[in-house]
């Protein structure tokens, strides 16, 4: 799974990020569809698509001239009918929609990107990336309108699970509040008079 530094977003935005680890893996998936049906195979150290699987999940941005080269000659010797390059260009498109804070002209842009996206000739996975895209827009252009995500909020939830995963079977409060207070950490004991780990 790739950072998203690698993914070319903010490591702290999460709702873009989301966007970006999504757009990634429909362009694996081309990736990995055209590997099959040019080498019959899913992909050996030789073959070129393998090869630039790395290149295609960095940001355009992020390439040096070198390897953006390097990225276009594999492509052109694996991907004979222009399958994945296509679907690079629809995920550096999509990237794109969020270089902005444009309200409406997120919202342009996604009903763009879905009509040119649906277009028949493009591979099926751009295709599918233009339904979710339809059918996420209020989300995705509600974030240009706050810039912020529910993030917070599941990373407390996910805090309130795991402390409840690791009290599990703990009948007794007195001992569900000490394995509580000890998975928390640095706990200053002298505070809590009612609770000691003996």
């Amino acid at each position: 799974r790739k950072t998203d530094r690698e993914l070319g977003f903010p490591p702290t935005d999460e709702a873009r990020s989301r966007v970006g680890r999504w757009i990634q893996a429909k362009l694996d998936e081309c990736r990995r569809r055209v590997q099959h049906e040019v080498f019959g195979s899913r992909g050996l150290a030789q073959d070129p698509l393998y090869r630039c699987r790395k290149l295609l999940s960095m940001a355009a941005e992020r390439l040096s001239e070198k390897a953006n080269k390097k990225m276009r000659g594999l492509l052109e010797a694996g991907d004979p009918r222009g399958d994945v390059m296509t679907a690079q260009t629809a995920k550096e498109a999509v990237r794109e929609l969020y270089t902005h804070t444009d309200e409406k002209l997120a919202n342009q842009w996604v009903d763009t990107l879905v009509d040119t996206m649906s277009d028949e000739d493009y591979p099926v996975e751009v295709r599918s990336l233009s339904r979710t895209l339809k059918k996420w827009k209020k989300e995705i252009v509600a974030w240009h309108c706050s810039q912020v995500s529910n993030a917070p909020t599941e990373a407390m939830n996910n805090l309130i699970k795991r402390t409840k995963r690791i009290a599990f079977g703990f009948v007794n409060f007195r001992n569900f509040r000490i394995r509580a207070l000890l998975y928390a950490g640095r706990v200053n004991w002298d505070l809590l008079e009612s609770a000691r780990p003996y």
